[in-house]
Formats: C-alpha cells, structure tokens, sequence
C-alpha cells in the first residue's frame, strides 16, 4: 500500500499549456458589382418550399374542405311534405351524388340526401307542380383540384427519380473524393499558438528554433550552403505536448499548417492512403511555404515485411507513398514535414533514415521548475487560496506530463465546487492529487473494528520506515481512508532523482515489507492485504538482480526477463538466454534480497514498537496524519522506551 515511485527512465524538461485548435479558413466567396457575386440568403433557402405549399393549401384545400353554407339538414321526407306544401322555392339536385340543396319561401336554406339516380315517379311530379325553380345536375367541381387528382402520381414519380439521381450524384461524389486529403489547414495570418504558450522546455525550443528560421529567412541557409532537416520527428510521452509544439512552429514563422494523423489515411478502399498523401503534399505545395504536421505517425510507419500474420499491403503502399513524396521534393521549396509518435522503437528504419526524417527531438516528461510552470499557466483562470502553494504541488507530482498537471488544476477546481468554496486551496489539490494517482474516495466501504485497527497499524509500518530509512523518499502524509483500490495510503514524495543508488532500493523494499511486518508483530498473524506490497518489492529485487547488477552472487551481467514481441521482430529469437544454473542463482538472490529487507523491517519496527502503537492510535483517531506528525510521535516513542536517541526524520516539511 505504500507508493513506490517506478525506476528510471529518468524524467527531463517541462511542458506548457494547449490552447484550442485555430479556426478553419473562411471559404473564399466571390466579389464583384455584378449578380454572380450574390448567393441566395439562407433563409430563403429554408423557408421557399414551405412558402409554396401554404400557398398552394390556401388556393386549392381550403375551398374544397370548407365549402358553402348548405343550411340545416332535414329528412328527405319532411323534404317532401315542404314540397307538398308549396313551402320551397328553389331546390338543387345533383344527380351523382343524391345531394339535395334548397331555399323555403321565407328564404331558410336547408339540404337533404335523396337517391343518387334522382327523384322518382311520384317526387318529380310533386317537385315539378310546387316549386317554380328546380334544377337537376351533376355536382360542382374545383378545376385545379381535378386538374391535381390527375398530376400528382406523375408529379411522385419525378420526384421520386430526381431524389435517385442527386443521391447518385452525391455518392458518386464522395467515392470521388475518397482520395482527397483530410488535413485541417490553420491560417497562417492569425497564428494562435507560439513558443510564448509553451512553459519551459527550452532545449526542445532551441533545437526547433532552426526550422523556424529557416522559413523565415531562407535565404541565409542558402548562401552559407546549409540544408535544413527535411523531416523532424517529436518522440515523447503522451501528453507532453508534441501537437503543440507543432502549431507553434508555424505559428512563429507565420506559414501555412496542415493538420492530419495516421488514421486518416486508410480506408477500406485499396489505393486510398498512398492517394491521400499525394493530395497532401499537393496541397501543401499550393500554400507556398508550409509545415505538414502528421500526429500518431507509427499508425502508418510501422515496420514492414512483418514476421507474424503476413504484411498488411494498404498499410504498406501508404508508406511507401510518403517515403516517395519525401525524396520528391526539396527543402528549399519550403515545406517542412514534422511528425509525433510515442512509440518511435516499432517504425520503419527507412523513415528514420537522413534525407527523411533525419532529426529526432525528445519531448520528455517534465521536471519540478517545468512542473511549477505548467502549474502557473494552467491556474492563471483559477480563483486561488492564498495557501496554495504550487511548489509542494509540483514536487508532489513526478512523472505527471502536461496534459495530467491540467488535468490535476481542474480537478481541483471540482472538488472545491463541490465542497461549496469560492477559491481552490490546498486541500483541494491534495484531494484532486490523491483521486487522480489512486481513485475516489470509497466512503460506501465499512469495516469493521479489526480491520480498521489492522489497516492503521499496516499503514502505520510504512509510515514508521518511511521516516527512520535515510535513503527512501521522504514521508508526505498517511491515511487509512479508503481510495480507488487500496484501504488505506502511505504518500512518500520522490525527490528529482536521475540515477537511483542501491541503498535507496533496498529502503523502498524495506518500506514495502512494513506493512506485512507491522501486522505480523501485533497481531501474529498475515492477512491478504500486503500483496501489492510483495508484488512491487518482487519487482524491484528482480530488477535489481537481473538489469542493474546490484547482486554480488550475479556479477556484472543483465538477464531481461522478458521483451516485447512486435509484429516484424524475429518471435523465436526471444528465447531464455541463460542456463538452469544461472535461473536459480537469479531465484535465490532474489530470495535473499526479500528475505533480508524484511528481516530489517522487523528489527526497525521491534525497536520503534512503541512509535508504531502511537501512529496506529493517532490514524485511528484521525485518519490522516502528515510526515512531521509521524515523526514527531516517532520520537515520543522512543523517549517513552527510554532510548537516548535523536531522530533523524526523513519527512517532508509541510508548509504552514
């Protein structure tokens, strides 16, 4: 449970913040005084064909559905009785449909339904002796309604086939263009990211400086004969800012920039990729002078001629188009080609070649000054406490790259919304630290008493050797709240350290033992929660005995364990390459190593017993406890055993 910091490789400079993407170029649009200048305006784009079918509505249905007043409906033979009567002065009566429309001599209109065949024998001689005005004929129809019943199928139909041939059209189109590039292209008048953005790295910046002089100002390389790198490979961690430094490359020498990764360049259509990348450095050579920036490039620089499954033939033309494209064109047009990857170990060396990409620029993970400046940057919009201090943030995050110490920021600034302040403090980072490396905190665990008192007293063994051990790191703070995985966390703060002695891994191992031994002394006994203490300790002695030739038993010799297998690497060459003799030799110094550290973790936790109980006692009181409280009730320890001894604490201070 104790955090061990991972071995070398070691950590070099800094990295700053990363700012939006620029905006596209605007589309260029036509001027003139003249009428092909003009485009129809959007809206009426938008509202034109329901403008027409609305008009068409009103003209057409709304007559048709409304009608004329026909008056009240009466029976057909109260209809008759008023014929009879000589009560009716006109009547209309349609043939077709048996409608019947009339007007009583008082001027009352009514209508009834008849027969459609028309009145009978004995009703049309009634009608024809009563009313003065009748009329017998078909029913009344609107035109432009009969006129539509007849065109519409053929109206469907055409639009129908017009609907077929625009989406031909359109797919056509596409399948046109499937080979075009699909690099974004940033303005180059209005550059939104420079050197100024990036914090620290001045190494990476004086190495890349030369590109951007070489595309300000040509003409100096060409009288004094130098040629400037064709190609410029950024190799870095994730998130350390690669893309970045792109875009401020040609943000400070004020060119063109064409964005794209290696993902974009394949397609399930064969031929697609190597055409893509024709169109690439076509586009670039219109733009005049300009930066292609191709990110995640081992996507499609891979090695060829794979050992494993055959070759994958897309991915292979791709890159041999870009190889192509690389050798056909010169630096003097000014075109500058810079790639990003993190994996530069499993690309093609005829990328990696002079002429290609014949320079290499490292962007390491960053150090504390460069960690203090992203800090600095990434909290320039941030309401700060005024106990917040960025230097004990910054020294309490190695191995964090740029894009993780924003991250960290923000973090922070959600926890103190949630926890209802107006600024972000120290706490808050602290927080936001602890649930970035380890999780969020599990308040749904409950334990019981026993292992409450357990896990303080597991955490307490790492803390204790975190402070007596002279050459671990030193003690941050101890909790036994429950994080992401773990029941409880021991925080020692590596220093800036580049190369590690034997004596510090040995102190971590024996750290890593504390919380095994602290149980084993107090209670008598082992449970399951020292396995990843085990596994990390295993770790480091393997290391030791097998890369670093730290066991004397062994000598000078390194035996790796095991390497990767890559698709284009040689599978049966990756054998052991040592005897059984030397097997178990490497098992039993590794043994010895375990053996050994944890036989000193039991002296130190012995001889400190009281100290351990005064840790357990304040963890279980508190909860969490910084380094300077550990080793205060270190020393209270051994001043209560009457020990004559003065604590050299290994902690780290914590600032008021």
């Amino acid at each position: 449970m104790d955090k061990l910091p991972p071995p070398p490789p070691p950590p070099p400079p800094g990295h700053g913040r990363s700012p939006g993407p620029r905006p596209e170029r605007p589309e260029r649009r036509p001027s003139g005084g003249g009428d092909e200048g003009r485009e129809t305006p959007t809206w009426v784009k938008r509202w034109l064909p329901w403008i027409v079918v609305g008009l068409f509505l009103t003209i057409v249905l709304v007559p048709a559905l409304t009608g004329d007043d026909n008056g009240e409906e009466i029976p057909y033979s109260e209809f008759i009785t008023l014929v009879e009567g000589g009560d009716v002065a006109q009547v209309e009566w349609e043939n077709q449909t048996g409608k019947i429309v009339g007007e009583e001599t008082d001027g009352t209109r009514f209508n009834t339904t008849g027969s459609a065949d028309g009145p009978n024998d004995t009703d049309l001689a009634i009608i024809r002796e009563n009313v003065a005005d009748y009329d017998f004929s078909p029913p009344s129809s609107n035109f432009l309604l009969n006129i539509l019943g007849l065109l519409l199928p053929v109206i469907l139909i055409i639009a129908f086939f017009v609907w077929l041939q625009r989406r031909a059209q359109g797919q056509m189109g596409n399948v046109m263009s499937i080979g075009r590039s699909r690099a974004k292209s940033y303005d180059a008048d209005k550059p939104s990211t420079t050197f100024t953005d990036i914090a620290g790295y001045e190494g990476v910046k004086q190495e890349i400086n030369e590109v951007v002089d070489f595309l300000r100002m040509p003409e100096r390389f060409r009288e004094i004969g130098a040629r400037v790198p064709k190609g410029i490979l950024l190799v870095g961690p994730p998130g350390t800012g690669k893309t970045l430094f792109a875009r401020a490359v040609a943000g400070e020498a004020g060119v063109g920039f064409l964005s794209v990764t290696g993902s974009d360049f394949m397609e399930m259509f064969v031929g697609v990729g190597a055409s893509r990348v024709r169109d690439l450095f076509q586009q670039a050579r219109r733009m005049g002078k300009a930066i292609i920036f191709i990110d995640e490039i081992d996507s499609i620089g891979r090695k060829r001629g794979a050992g494993l499954g055959g070759g994958h033939d897309e991915r292979e033309q791709t890159l041999n188009q870009m190889l192509s494209e690389m050798d056909g064109f010169e630096t003097s047009e000014g075109i500058v080609i810079m790639a990003a990857t993190n994996r530069p170990d499993i690309l093609d060396p005829a990328l990696l070649r002079p002429g290609r990409f014949d320079r290499q620029i490292v962007v390491p993970l960053p150090e504390y000054e460069e960690r203090k400046a992203i800090l600095e940057v990434h909290s320039r919009d941030k309401r700060m406490g005024p106990d917040v201090e960025l230097e004990t943030m910054a020294r309490a995050t190695p191995g964090m790259a740029g894009a993780d110490l924003a991250n960290l920021v923000n973090e922070a600034a959600l926890i103190a919304v949630r926890r209802g302040s107006k600024q972000i403090e120290r706490i808050d980072f602290e927080n936001a630290r602890d649930r970035v490396v380890l999780g969020a905190q599990r308040e749904s665990v409950i334990m019981t008493a026993e292992e409450k008192r357990a896990t303080a007293f597991h955490e307490g063994g790492h803390a204790l050797l975190s402070v007596v051990l002279p050459h671990g790191d030193p003690l941050h703070k101890v909790t036994i709240l429950p994080r992401g995985m773990a029941l409880g966390v021991t925080w020692s703060l590596p220093a800036e350290r580049h190369t590690y002695s034997r004596d510090y891994f040995l102190d971590t191992i024996c750290k890593a033992m504390g919380g095994r031994v602290a149980e084993k002394i107090v209670f008598g006994h082992l449970n399951s929660g020292a396995a990843n203490d085990l596994e990390q300790a295993t770790n480091i002695a393997r290391r030791m005995v097998r890369e670093w030739g730290m066991s004397d038993a062994v000598g000078p010799m390194a035996w790796h364990s095991q390497q990767q297998v890559f698709l284009g690497e040689d599978l049966m060459s990756q054998g052991r390459e040592y005897s059984d003799e030397t097997a178990k030799l490497l098992d039993d110094e590794i043994a010895k190593i375990l053996h050994d550290q944890e036989q000193r973790a039991h002296d130190l936790l012995d001889k400190h017993r009281r100290g351990l109980e005064l840790i357990a006692d304040a963890l279980l009181e508190q909860e969490t406890i910084d380094g300077p409280t550990v080793a205060k009730l270190i020393q209270r320890g051994l001043d209560e055993s009457g020990v004559d001894e003065q604590l050299d604490a290994n902690v780290l201070p914590i600032p008021d």
